[in-house]
């Protein structure tokens, strides 16, 4: 399970209304374990191993966890003696070994609370309030709607509608694109991996042009519910 947990794009934790926080901590102190971070960006450092020079820390901030000496110390863990490191922000030591090791998986996570009919509206109001929860019913089917598009916020993805040409578009079955690769190029490859071959140039309807349809090259990066024709040589 840890193993297709660090090949997902999405976590889902589901915990008992009646006591989410044990659960909670439990499952997340085993996915931590295994290098899994939650809901956390990778550490703004940078770190480069050289030849010679010794050990070089530098910071752009002032640091409240981290100095030369603990740097040293993390450092000799690892038998790594000369290395430059650079820190954007104040961090941890934890951080500085996450980095290191470069064995880590940070992960969006959506926790959701199941079993909320059994609980008081006070309480379902107090877990509402806290980040990255999701509460529902299963057995009542409550708020399940909510859970999806709370899935499709995490997971960043982006719905582009073709359309053919001398037709209208395709409303029905959207190609879905990740939010970072949602090019022109990205949307060809996705239908067919040789369509970029035969590309000549696209029309795009929606919000990512000024004209409707704007023509555009390979390059150009799509939004949500964008429409596109490709546009072949011949």
């Amino acid at each position: 399970v840890i193993s297709t947990a660090r090949t997902c794009n999405l976590i889902l934790i589901v915990l008992d209304a009646i006591k989410p926080i044990t659960h909670k901590r439990l499952i997340e102190k085993e996915l931590e374990g295994f290098g899994i971070r939650l809901n956390k960006e990778p550490p703004n450092l940078t770190f480069r191993k050289k030849d010679k020079g010794g050990i070089n820390f530098t910071s752009t901030v002032a640091n409240t966890h981290l100095d030369l000496e603990t740097v040293k110390a993390i450092c000799g863990e690892y038998r790594i003696h000369n290395a430059d490191i650079s820190l954007r922000y104040d961090a941890t030591a934890d951080d500085l070994i996450d980095v290191i090791e470069g064995s880590r998986k940070y992960m969006p996570c959506i926790y959701v609370i199941n079993k909320i009919d059994q609980i008081t509206l006070e309480e379902l109001e107090i877990l509402d309030k806290l980040p990255h929860y999701c509460p529902i019913s299963a057995h009542l089917e409550w708020n399940l709607d909510g859970l999806l598009e709370k899935i499709w916020d995490y997971l960043d993805l982006v719905r582009i509608y073709t359309k053919p040409k001398g037709m209208n578009p395709d409303y029905e079955d959207p190609v879905i694109l990740s939010s970072k690769r949602k090019t022109v190029e990205d949307f060809c490859n996705r239908i067919h991996k040789d369509m970029i071959k035969q590309f000549k140039y696209a029309l795009v309807w929606g919000s990512s042009v000024k004209h409707k349809p704007q023509r555009v090259g390979k390059e150009h990066e799509l939004d949500d519910e964008d429409v596109v024709q490709i546009i072949k040589k011949v």
